[in-house]
C-alpha cells in the first residue's frame, strides 16, 4: 500500500519531506505502533542512531523480550 500525502500538507507542516516523514515514524513509535528495529529501518538509520534519535527528544526506549532476543540472534549470527 502506499499513502500519498498532499504537498500542501507538507508545506503547511513546515518541514521537509524527510522531517515530515521522521515524525510520523516517531509518532507511530511512540504509540508502540511499530517496533524500534522497524522504526529506524524506515528512516534508513543503524538501529543505535535511531536510539540516539530517540534520546535527543527524550523519547524513551520500548524493549521488550522479542527484541531482546532479536538482538541476540543478530549478536550469535556476527560471531
Amino acid at each position: 500500500m502506499s499513502l500519498v500525502i498532499s504537498d500542501d500538507l507538507v508545506r503547511a507542516s513546515g518541514l521537509s519531506e524527510h522531517d515530515f516523514f521522521l515524525e510520523i515514524v516517531l509518532m507511530l513509535f511512540r504509540q508502540d505502533k511499530i517496533s524500534l528495529g522497524k522504526a529506524s529501518e524506515l528512516m534508513g538509520m543503524h538501529r543505535m542512531q535511531f536510539q540516539k534519535l530517540l534520546a535527543d527528544r527524550d523519547i524513551c526506549v520500548h524493549y521488550d523480550v522479542a527484541e531482546f532476543q532479536e538482538d541476540l540472534k543478530t549478536l550469535q549470527e556476527t560471531d
